[in-house]
């Protein structure tokens, strides 16, 4: 906790002087006699009563504080939106994303996830969207529209989805298009081998990263592409979806890309799909950014909670005034009813 204006919390010394009034006047009202007749009846009005009216006191002299507190200007550390930021979203929509070792399948949960970090992220954050599988294919530039991006998002499992897993030229798709987003020369991939581009990048993009399998095309390898990220300055935080014992159901029929159809009866040729965390833990530690591996929807929700709750912002303080001021308001109104409630009535 800091404050705006620290000089004022010299006014927290008004609770000592109230606490020096009130024994003050305590002892003063004790120089005068009180004459009662009937000792019992009025023991048995205040005996045993005499803590009560300290907690209306207590009450208002931390009303007191949190009122001096308050203006004073308090603040919280807490993150907060990144003026121009920008989260590239990468999702692999290769056949294997089929399987339904995730349910209701991996392209589903995926899905259902991303509209979940859509929902976390601030306003005004850049949202791009990317789909991949033999070659990546831009969904959505970086836009604050994050409702074009859902639309976009509900396209993507019909996207052209063979041909097989280019990760490493989807990463330099992202890279092409974050630099695009922060005026980067025109998005030319060979400016992030300049010295001044990672400047530009660090910060201000990220790519969000999610594949089920292991790389099977592309002219770029994985650690390629996390290369230009990393000179680019972009973290690149990469989810493995699916399990080890992921397996998709291939017919026999007219082969669409070179390879046969996925059959949803279960007859034909099984075929496993299993994950390559390896490799893309490689590439978050070689960006700086982090791995999550994802082996069913709860999993794969909590990771992108978490990081719709981090990215697109930075360490920040966040005012809150009107949280002590209302605190103080509180406490003196709960004052104000147990001092009226508690007062002593005598018969």
């Amino acid at each position: 906790m800091t404050f705006d204006r620290p000089w004022l919390l010299l006014t927290l010394l008004a609770v000592p002087a109230a606490i020096a009034l009130y024994v003050f006047s305590e002892r003063r009202s004790m120089r005068y006699a009180i004459r009662f007749t009937n000792l019992d009846v009025l023991a048995g009005v205040v005996g045993g009563r005499v803590w009560r009216q300290y907690v209306p006191l207590a009450l208002f002299l931390l009303a007191l504080g949190a009122l001096c507190a308050g203006v004073a200007r308090p603040q919280r550390s807490t993150l907060v939106p990144r003026d121009r930021a920008t989260v590239i979203l990468v999702v692999d929509v290769s056949r294997s994303m089929e399987a339904k070792d995730v349910k209701p399948n991996r392209i589903g949960a995926a899905q259902a996830a991303l509209r979940t970090f859509l929902d976390r992220v601030p306003k005004r954050l850049q949202v791009g969207l990317i789909a991949f599988a033999g070659e990546p294919a831009v969904a959505t530039p970086p836009t604050i529209d994050h409702q074009l991006v859902r639309e976009a998002l509900e396209t993507i499992r019909w996207y052209p989805s063979f041909g097989g897993t280019a990760i490493g030229d989807a990463l330099a798709e992202a890279v092409r298009i974050g630099q695009e987003a922060i005026g980067g020369q025109n998005g030319d991939l060979a400016s992030v081998r300049t010295t001044a581009a990672p400047e530009r990048s660090r910060g201000l993009v990220s790519i969000l990263f999610l594949s089920d399998g292991a790389q099977t095309r592309g002219d770029l390898e994985p650690l390629q592409g996390a290369d230009r990220a990393r000179s680019a300055g972009i973290p690149v935080y990469t989810i493995a979806l699916g399990t080890p014992h992921g397996t998709l159901d291939f017919g026999f029929g007219t082969p669409r890309g070179g390879f046969p159809s996925p059959n949803p009866s279960g007859t034909g040729r099984r075929v496993p799909v299993p994950p390559d965390p390896v490799t893309l833990r490689a590439i978050a530690d070689r960006t700086g950014g982090e791995f999550f591996a994802a082996r069913s929807a709860d999993s794969l929700q909590a990771a992108y909670k978490k990081l719709g709750s981090r990215l697109g912002r930075k360490p920040g303080e966040t005012e809150v005034t009107y949280a002590f001021l209302a605190g103080a308001a509180g406490l003196l109104l709960l004052a104000g009813l147990l001092s009226a409630l508690w007062s002593p009535r005598l018969p």
